[in-house]
C-alpha cells in the first residue's frame, strides 16, 4: 500500500523531467522518460488489484483545507472502482505512450508532447483516487487543463486554437454546475468526504433535497463526458494528435462524468427524477452521435460522434441503475476506441496526413497489421459476439429492456446506426480502388512496430475483453458484478440474454443487419460518398451536424462578441477613457499650473511670505475694525 503514493508520483515526475528538459534531450530518451512512468504505475496498479483484500481504506496525504469548522484533507481511497480505473488509466495509457513514440518521432515537440501526456494521465489518476469531492475535482480541473493544451499542441494554425479553448469554455459552463453541487455537500453534510457523505445518506441523516445537488453533479459530468447541450468540443478536439484523441476518448477525460455518477450512485439513487434525466439525456446524446456519424467523411470525426454515442450508452445504463454495465462498458469502450482512434492515426500516417475516407480505399493489402486490427476494432463497437462492445452494450440494453421499452427500442436503433457507420469507415478505408493522389499511393506503408504493437495488444483486448463480465449463460461468472458489489446497490432486474429473446435477438440484428448493408453499398457496390458540394436535402443537415454549431454561434457567441465590442468600442471609450483620461488630464493641467508656486527662488518665496503675511493683517484688521 505504501507504493500507492507512485502511482500518481512518477508520471508527475516525467512531466518534469520532461518539461524541464525536452529542449535538450534527444527524442529516444524524451520518449522513455515518458513512457515508463505509467508503465510502472500500471504494475503497481496490477500488484494492488491481486493484493487488494475487500475493503476500501483512506490515506491521508496532508491537511489542506480548514475553514472554521470545515476540514478537507488531501486524501487518497483505495477501493473496488479506485483499482479498476487506475489499472485501465495505466494500461491504456501505457500503450498511447508506447505508440507515440513512433506517431510523433517527427515532431519538433516530441518532449514538450510527452510531459503533456504525463501530466494528463497524472491529473486523472488524482480524479480516481480522490477521497473526497474536492480532491476529484483537483482531478478533474486538471484534465481539462491538459486537454486544452495537448488540443491546441499544434498551435500554428488559428482552428487547433480555436478547438482548443472551445473545449476549455465548454467544460468550464459544466464545471460551474458541479462547484455549485460541492458547495451544496457543504453546506448541507459540512464535508466533501465521500464516506461521510455516502453513509450520511444510506442512514438518512439528511434534511436536505438530494435531487438539487444530484442535478448539479449531473451537469458537470454532461460537460465533461460530452451530452447534450455540452457535446459540440468533442469532435472538435479532433485537432490535437491522434494519440492525444485516443487518450481523451479511451482512458481518461470523457469518462470521468461516468466515474463520478458511479462513486456518487448513493446519492444519484435517491434522486430517482434525476436518474430518469440522465437516461434521457443519454439516449438523445446516443441517438445524436449515432445521425451525425453516419455522414462524416473524416476519419477522426467519425470515431468521435462514436464516442458521443457510446457515452450515451453508459449515461443510458446509469439512469436505468445499471452501474456495473456501464462500467463494464467504459472499460471496454476504453479497448477498442483506443485501438480505433490507434488505428486511424496509423492510416492518417501512411496517408501524409489525409484524413478524409473518400480519399482513401485499397489500404488492405498495404497495411496488414492496421487492417486486421481496425476490423476488430469495428466488430467489437458493432456488438458483434462474441467481441467485447456484444457483452457490455448488450448488458446495457438488457437492462433498458426492463427498465423502459420505449428507451430499450430506441438504443437498439442507436445501436444499429452505430453498426452501419463503422463498417462504412472500414470498408471505404480498406477495400476498393485506391481513390488518393499517385504521391500518397507510394508513400504507403505499415507502420513501425512502436505503433503496431499497442495496436495487436489493444485488438486482443477488444477482442477477449468481455471475459471481464462474462455471464452465466456463457459460463462466466459476471466477476466485475461481483467485484463492484459493496459500492453498488443491488442489481435490478437485468436478465440475461436469450439469442431467441427479443431483448436478445434484437441487438444481435441491429449488430449484423447493418453491417451486412454496409459491406454491400461500400463494399459490393463500391459506392463512394458524395462530394461537399452535391449533398442536399436531410443528408446535408445531418452531415452539418444538424447546424448545432451554427446555432450555438447565433445564441451565445454572436451576442457576446456584440456586447463584447459594445462595451469596447462605447462603453470604454466614451464613458471609461474619456472620463478617467479626462480627470487625468486636469490633474496634470492643474499640476503643472501650481508647479510654478515652486520655483525653487529663495526671494520670491520671501516674497510671497510677505505678501501672505499683508492679507492675512488685512483681514484681521477689517474684522477688528467693522466690530
Amino acid at each position: 500500500m505504501s507504493l500507492l503514493f507512485l502511482i500518481p508520483l512518477l508520471p508527475l515526475l516525467g512531466f518534469a523531467i520532461n518539461g524541464l528538459a525536452h529542449p535538450k534531450l534527444p527524442k529516444q530518451i524524451a520518449g522513455i522518460i515518458g513512457t515508463i512512468p505509467p508503465l510502472v504505475a500500471f504494475a503497481l496498479s496490477l500488484q494492488l488489484f491481486l493484493n487488494f483484500d475487500g475493503q476500501a481504506q483512506i490515506l491521508p496525504i496532508a491537511d489542506w483545507i480548514k475553514v472554521s469548522s470545515l476540514e478537507i484533507p488531501f486524501a487518497f481511497q483505495i477501493d473496488q472502482l479506485s483499482i479498476l480505473m487506475l489499472l485501465v488509466i495505466t494500461g491504456v495509457g501505457t500503450l498511447i505512450h508506447v505508440y507515440s513514440i513512433g506517431y510523433m518521432s517527427h515532431d519538433a515537440g516530441f518532449g514538450k508532447f510527452f510531459a503533456f501526456l504525463n501530466l494528463f494521465v497524472f491529473f486523472m489518476l488524482i480524479l480516481v483516487l480522490g477521497a473526497n469531492f474536492t480532491v476529484l475535482f483537483i482531478g478533474w480541473e486538471g484534465v481539462g487543463l491538459c486537454s486544452y493544451l495537448l488540443i491546441g499542441f499544434w498551435n500554428q494554425k488559428n482552428s487547433y486554437g480555436d478547438a482548443a479553448r472551445k473545449a476549455f469554455i465548454m467544460n468550464r459552463i459544466g464545471d460551474l454546475g458541479f462547484l455549485v453541487g460541492i458547495f451544496l455537500l457543504i453546506q448541507d453534510f459540512g464535508t466533501t468526504d465521500y464516506q461521510t457523505i455516502f453513509t450520511a445518506i444510506q442512514s438518512g441523516d439528511y434534511t436536505t433535497d438530494l435531487s438539487i445537488i444530484a442535478f448539479c453533479l449531473f451537469i458537470g459530468a454532461m460537460g465533461k463526458s460530452a451530452q447534450i447541450p455540452l457535446f459540440t468540443w468533442l469532435p472538435d478536439a479532433m485537432a490535437g494528435p491522434t494519440p492525444v484523441s485516443a487518450l481523451i476518448h479511451a482512458a481518461t477525460m470523457v469518462t470521468a462524468g461516468i466515474y463520478m455518477v458511479i462513486r456518487a450512485n448513493a446519492l444519484f439513487e435517491l434522486s430517482p427524477e434525476v436518474l430518469h434525466f440522465v437516461g434521457w439525456i443519454g439516449l438523445a446524446t446516443a441517438l445524436l452521435g449515432a445521425a451525425i456519424g453516419l455522414f462524416q467523411n473524416d476519419i477522426k470525426k467519425v470515431l468521435a460522434y462514436s464516442t458521443v454515442s457510446q457515452l450515451g450508452y453508459m449515461f443510458m445504463g446509469l439512469g436505468a441503475s445499471a452501474y456495473t454495465a456501464s462500467f463494464f462498458h467504459v472499460m471496454t469502450h476504453a479497448f477498442f476506441k483506443a485501438l480505433l482512434f490507434l488505428g486511424a492515426g496509423s492510416v492518417i500516417h501512411a496517408m501524409s496526413d489525409e484524413q478524409d475516407i473518400r480519399r482513401m480505399g485499397g489500404l488492405k493489402s498495404k497495411m496488414p497489421i492496421t487492417f486486421i486490427t481496425f476490423m476488430l476494432g469495428t466488430i467489437a463497437i458493432a456488438g458483434i459476439p462474441p467481441f467485447a462492445g456484444f457483452f457490455s452494450k448488450d448488458e446495457i440494453l438488457a437492462s433498458l429492456y426492463h427498465h423502459d421499452p420505449i428507451m430499450w427500442s430506441l438504443a437498439i436503433l442507436g445501436s444499429a446506426l452505430t453498426s452501419f457507420y463503422m463498417f462504412r469507415v472500414f470498408i471505404l478505408t480498406f477495400y476498393g480502388e485506391f481513390r488518393g493522389t499517385e504521391k500518397q499511393a507510394h508513400h504507403l506503408h505499415e507502420s513501425p512496430i512502436t505503433m503496431t504493437l499497442p495496436l495487436i495488444i489493444l485488438a486482443v483486448f477488444s477482442v477477449g475483453g468481455g471475459l471481464i463480465n462474462l455471464p452465466h449463460f456463457a459460463g462466466g461468472n459476471e466477476f466485475l458484478a461481483h467485484w463492484l458489489a459493496p459500492l453498488l446497490p443491488e442489481a435490478g432486474e437485468a436478465g440475461e440474454v436469450n439469442f431467441l429473446s427479443l431483448e436478445g435477438g434484437a441487438p444481435l440484428l441491429a449488430a449484423f443487419l447493418p453491417a451486412f448493408l454496409a459491406i454491400y453499398v461500400f463494399g459490393m457496390q463500391k459506392s463512394v460518398p458524395s462530394e461537399d458540394s452535391e449533398i442536399s436535402g436531410i443528408q446535408k443537415i445531418i452531415y452539418h451536424k444538424f447546424y448545432i454549431d451554427e446555432l450555438y454561434d447565433m445564441l451565445f457567441v454572436k451576442p457576446i462578441a456584440f456586447l463584447s465590442n459594445f462595451f469596447f468600442q462605447v462603453i470604454d471609450f466614451l464613458v471609461i477613457d474619456l472620463f478617467v483620461e479626462g480627470l487625468g488630464r486636469f490633474v496634470k493641467y492643474a499640476s503643472s499650473e501650481f508647479r510654478r508656486v515652486q520655483t525653487g527662488n529663495v526671494g520670491i518665496y520671501l516674497f510671497c511670505m510677505v505678501a501672505a503675511i499683508v492679507v492675512i493683517l488685512f483681514v484681521s484688521l477689517k474684522s477688528t475694525i467693522l466690530q
